[in-house]
């Protein structure tokens, strides 16, 4: 039995309010999808008997974790390769030559269950110019149970196969039981904090490297340009934005600058 329109349009206008992610018309089979476990779980036939308990009682734990389970998007290790790639040959030779400190500050939006962040800190383990450096690498994302999976640092064999080479999970992972851990050398240049991107941002510093990516599709214009604007204001005037194939800030917000590294796409503040 298919979610009815009643469900689908409350969780449609739940997930917007919170996230201001817009599930349009024919996302019904992934909202029915993402939240089958949950009605199993909390004893109902089915997702709309579900629904229409949450919608009377409106408890915070359990609109939570519908949103949650609308807003947990798919990751992989060094996603694309395209960006991984250009963090290789251009950003990081080039930040290395205008940081004193030596210290870069990376920002991973969206970072689900923390694929990427790690993906982000092993990359500049391997660049020789950032050898003795200060990598730190903030990981956010609305959900706090992909933050609490992506602090474990533990990963499934089927996980570990999406991308990773092999000679990454020889040197940074170790065994645990079934799964595979990422060693805490990489762990601990990772912080892990919960953040919405459609509100305002907390103090979170100034960053050299912000990745964006895969999450502006699913919002509309509006919210699009207010994100970028905010994000605008927490880089490095010389920093680089990183979004997905996807994505772009051309026709959202002009106060960007694109840039082609390879293959990749990269955004810089324009001048102000």
């Amino acid at each position: 039995m298919s979610i009815s329109t009643h469900s689908f349009s409350f969780v449609r206008e739940l997930v917007r309010a919170e996230s201001a992610i817009v599930l349009g018309a024919g996302k019904e089979y992934l909202v029915e999808s993402r939240l089958v476990p949950l009605a199993r779980a909390a004893g109902h036939r089915d997702v709309d008997a579900y629904v229409s308990e949450l919608s009377r009682r409106r408890t915070p734990s359990g609109l939570k974790h519908v949103v949650e389970a609308l807003t947990t998007n798919e990751t992989s290790w060094f996603r694309d390769a395209e960006p991984f790639a250009a963090l290789r040959s251009t950003v990081f030779p080039a930040l290395a030559r205008s940081r004193a400190d030596r210290t870069l500050r990376i920002w991973a939006g969206a970072c689900s269950s923390g694929q990427e962040p790690y993906s982000i800190v092993m990359t500049a383990l391997d660049a020789p110019e950032l050898a003795g450096w200060r990598i730190e690498v903030l990981a956010t994302d609305l959900s706090e149970e992909m933050l609490a999976r992506a602090a474990t640092g533990e990963y499934s064999q089927l996980e570990v196969n999406r991308g990773l080479p092999a000679t990454s999970l020889v040197r940074h992972f170790e065994r645990t039981g079934a799964n595979w851990r990422i060693s805490k050398a990489i762990r601990d240049r990772v912080q892990l904090r919960p953040l919405n991107l459609t509100r305002p941002f907390p103090m979170l510093g100034r960053f050299d490297i912000v990745f964006l990516r895969n999450v502006l599709i699913y919002f509309d214009r509006s919210t699009k340009r207010d994100v970028l604007r905010r994000v605008r204001q927490v880089m490095a005037p010389d920093g680089y934005l990183f979004l997905g194939a996807a994505e772009t800030t051309m026709g959202v917000d002009d106060d960007w600058e694109r840039n082609l590294i390879g293959r990749s796409s990269v955004y810089r503040p324009g001048p102000s």
